[in-house]
């Protein structure tokens, strides 16, 4: 028993207490050490803003960060520019905090801590604008949580696996990296069917897959070859070829096989256009037309992506525009002839 004067003895904290105490801070740490290498107002704000507030948030990211969002989103409705504004703040700032802290260690506990807040925005606990913004779209739109959440599983992925063993292992991927932002722009423009998702998946992993072959060696200078290995062994390829820079006869096949599967992968999800609003089709035009023009432009090089990398011409780039805006003004310019002179 305890006299008067006796100091209590505290218990000590169990090792599972210590253990869980070390590893929040570690967490901490790490966080901490990712928003320091970010914009600033990416930072969770002490409190949630009002939705006025987090919907001219999600504005000034997207009309800030991508030049194409203005053309893109001219041929919307204005009711519906708020809401792609939403997405594409969750997209633009999820894929930069998997690829622009420099750590798997530091984005993986940024993309959980983002993954807690698309729970919390599904349960009506938003805090950071993006969530407060995309909250509004998810009720009027009835987006499930599923495409969101496996966009983050593509930017997971990206931070554990840097090669692709089969091209299933890569369309695996874009099953999560591209072809649920198509699968939300049809929930929010009401468009969303099984059939039109299946076409949708289509077009957005050739997007995704002509991205790949145009940065084959920007993306092997960050780490990663999504080139299958599979395929390299086929043509005989060495991966070492990549950041020699100089394209070989096997080489170029190789590239050539890989530029026709993803233009069959247009060609599949062309009839999209054909099945949905006119303004979304304007769109799906536009964005199917540019991906077939990365493809023209590897092929007008001989498929050599890596002493340079194909880019689109400025010229190129007016004529897509003005093409678009000539189909809006003028109706009998229907979307979608275009895309398919091109993807034959």
């Amino acid at each position: 028993m305890l006299s008067g004067g006796d100091t209590p003895i505290q218990a000590a904290p169990s090792p599972a207490a210590v253990t869980m105490a070390t590893l929040q801070t570690d967490k901490e740490a790490l966080l901490e050490r990712g928003w320091a290498r970010l914009p600033a107002s990416y930072r969770f704000p002490a409190t949630a803003p009002s939705l006025a507030e987090a919907l001219a948030y999600c504005r000034e990211l997207a009309e800030s960060h991508y030049e194409n969002f203005h053309v893109a989103s001219w041929f919307l409705p204005k009711a519906l520019r708020p809401h792609f504004h939403a997405l594409y703040a969750y997209c633009r700032i999820a894929d930069d905090l998997g690829d622009e802290v420099g750590d798997p260690a530091v984005a993986l506990a940024l993309l959980e801590l983002w993954g807690a807040e698309l729970d919390a925005c599904y349960e009506g606990r938003a805090r950071h604008p993006v969530f407060v913004a995309l909250g509004a779209t998810i009720q009027a739109c009835q987006i499930p949580k599923a495409p969101f959440a496996d966009l983050l599983t593509a930017f997971r992925q990206d931070q554990t696996s840097a090669r692709y063993p089969t091209m299933a292992e890569v369309l695996g991927y874009c099953r999560y990296s591209a072809n649920p932002v198509g699968r939300l722009v049809l929930y929010v423009c009401g468009e969303a069917s099984e059939e039109n998702f299946r076409l949708s998946d289509a077009t957005c992993t050739a997007l995704q897959l002509a991205n790949f072959w145009q940065d084959v060696r920007r993306d092997y200078d960050k780490g990663r070859v999504y080139i299958p290995q599979a395929d390299l062994q086929r043509f005989g390829v060495d991966e070492a070829t990549i950041p020699a820079g100089a394209a070989t006869p096997a080489f170029r096949q190789l590239l050539r096989h890989e530029v026709e599967e993803a233009r069959q992968l247009f060609r599949t999800g062309l009839p999209l256009i054909g099945r949905v609003r006119r303004d979304l089709a304007l769109d799906l035009d536009l964005f199917s037309r540019g991906g077939l023009e990365i493809l023209r432009a590897i092929e007008a090089r001989d498929y050599d992506v890596l002493s340079a990398r194909p880019s689109l011409s400025k010229a190129t780039k007016i004529r897509l525009a003005l093409r678009a805006v000539g189909a809006r003004v003028f109706p009998f310019l229907g979307p979608g002839r275009s895309a398919r002179e091109g993807a034959a």
